[in-house]
């Protein structure tokens, strides 16, 4: 039992002094793994592959997307929390990470996690298909109080960022949101072309991602959950607008590490991950999107995921998401 003991706590420290001196030495000295919780094609994994070849300018080592998908997030922000704290497995960790607690998914939360940076918020929009017999947010409320449990949704997984911005809404404007099932997605991206293809009759997800299926008359945006219109879409009106709503609201994304992060190299990653925030090529990339630019710190993106968690966690009490 002794002898267990102590092997275990030599494995312990050995692994402890491996990480100060790999601190203390030239970091990084092989490539580094970029986790993406969602599927390729979405939102998330194109800010993830554009600050993955910025990050890899700076720090000199390939910097490798992997997308990690299932369990409405959960397997990818888990492999980030639970990976080495070396430095050589980060990842962009999104805004269902205080979310999934709360269902009983997961036991990790935002301080399970090195924080890095915040790098993104987008606000979320309601879709429907160009021929869709409403034209404007009010009608399809209506359509719905009129047939309730008929239409469908989608455009994340169950509990995921836009399933809450849609129930949000939909509980704002006195509908049971229990009335629109929600049929869950891999990525926004591919919720948007089940719409197109008529699998769901409504997506909440990002102005951004619907922006190439609304410019080809595909999809038609009915309104932004934000306060002011979005730049990419001035004429969509406001929920307020639409319905005299003051839901708001939208996801994030932020670079994050796992916990106990060695302070030379969490130094070295939250400067990298600055000057790629920084870069004209990011703001560049970002604005043409649509996505919306918004830096936090390690101490301001910590603050901000321990907030976020209580909110999501009281809104998703008081929908029925819980577990």
């Amino acid at each position: 039992m002794i002898g267990t003991w102590l092997t275990r706590a030599a494995a312990a420290l050995l692994c402890t002094i491996s990480l100060i001196a790999q601190a203390q030495g030239t970091y990084p000295d092989r490539p580094i793994k970029l986790v993406v919780p969602w599927g390729a094609g979405g939102g998330t994994d194109a800010v993830a592959r554009m600050l993955a070849a910025l990050l890899e300018k700076d720090l000199g080592k390939p910097v490798n997307v992997v997308n990690v998908t299932g369990g409405s997030g959960v397997m990818g922000h888990q492999t980030i929390a639970t990976a080495p704290p070396d430095g050589y497995t980060i990842g962009l960790i999104t805004t269902e990470i205080v979310m999934i607690h709360h269902q009983g998914l997961t036991k990790i939360t935002g301080q399970s996690f090195t924080p890095l940076g915040l790098v993104n918020v987008d606000p979320a929009a309601v879709q429907v298909r160009a021929d869709a017999p409403y034209k404007s947010l009010g009608e399809l409320i209506a359509a719905i109080k009129a047939s309730p449990g008929k239409l469908k949704a989608s455009g994340t997984a169950r509990g995921g960022s836009w399933h809450l911005s849609l129930y949000g809404l939909l509980k704002d404007a006195g509908i049971d949101p229990a009335t629109v099932p929600w049929v869950p997605s891999v990525s926004n991206n591919a919720a948007l072309l089940d719409l197109v293809a008529g699998g769901v009759d409504i997506v909440s997800g990002s102005h951004p991602e619907a922006r190439s299926l609304v410019d080809a008359g595909k999809i038609r945006s009915l309104a932004i959950m934000d306060a002011q219109p979005s730049k990419l879409m001035p004429s969509v009106p406001t929920a307020k607008a639409a319905i005299g709503s003051d839901w708001v609201s939208g996801v994030w994304r932020g670079l994050a590490a796992p916990k106990g992060l060695p302070k030379p190299v969490e130094e070295r990653l939250v400067g990298a991950t600055r000057k790629a925030w920084e870069s004209a090529e990011f703001k560049q990339f970002m604005e043409g999107r649509g996505f919306g630019l918004v830096w936090k710190g390690p101490k301001e993106f910590g603050e901000f995921l321990a907030k976020s968690d209580a909110e999501a966690g009281a809104l998703m009490k008081a929908t029925g998401l819980t577990r």
